[in-house]
């Protein structure tokens, strides 16, 4: 009996390590970053289905000042509000993301204004530009020959998706006017129909999959 134990405990353990995690950023400002809390699972749920991912389906949360967002190859912002990063915030995002980290930002509708000029602080030196619809990441697994799909309407914009790149990597995006976020809740939130919600969970899992790749 000790010996099956222990086995089964070994089997845990490897399927622990072997597990991809991702995390919510908790941010600061005064936004709503919890917001979508059924989001993430969701999309976990459907990339492990459906790309052969092996994302644990526990949400983990993140604060982007800790030295264990190191431990996330993927991290999600949302969010409506205000949005501000420290100064020291700041430089460990910087570092995440030049090390091979990846950051999926998703307006959830009335961050742009605040986190534009928070970005500004994470990299002085870099323009974040709007990605053109032959990016890869636009047909990296599912196809989406027009570019970032529409989920929610707001102010009947066009939808963007906006990135930093560092040597060739995206390893920013910022997806704008198209509110994915939404589209991976669960079904009863938003009452999306079945289509709309397959194209938010299918963008989003050839965003994981870009981000656990390159």
């Amino acid at each position: 009996m000790r010996f099956k134990l222990i086995f089964i405990l070994i089997i845990i353990g490897v399927s622990q390590l072997n597990a991809q995690q991702i995390a919510v950023l908790k941010y600061g400002g005064g936004g709503d970053w919890y917001s979508n809390p059924t989001a993430l699972p969701n999309l976990a749920k459907f990339c492990n289905e459906q790309i052969d991912t092996a994302i644990s389906m526990s949400t983990e949360t993140v604060a982007p000042g800790s030295i264990d967002i190191f431990n996330f190859p993927f991290v999600h912002m949302t969010g409506h509000g205000n949005v501000f990063f420290t100064n020291e915030e700041a430089l460990n995002l910087r570092n995440y993301l030049l090390s091979g980290g990846f950051l999926h930002i998703d307006d959830n509708y009335g961050m742009d204004e605040y986190l534009r000029k928070e970005l500004v602080k994470i990299f002085p030196d870099k323009e974040l530009k709007e990605l053109p619809g032959d990016h890869p990441i636009f047909a990296y697994n599912y196809k989406f020959p027009e570019g970032l799909p529409k989920i929610h309407e707001h102010d009947s914009g066009r939808p963007q998706a906006f990135g930093i790149t560092h040597e060739g990597r995206l390893i920013l995006l910022y997806t704008f006017e198209s509110d994915l976020g939404d589209g991976w809740e669960n079904p009863e939130i938003h009452n999306d129909p079945e289509e709309v919600r397959l194209k938010a969970l299918r963008m989003g899992a050839n965003i994981v999959k870009y981000a656990f790749e390159n």
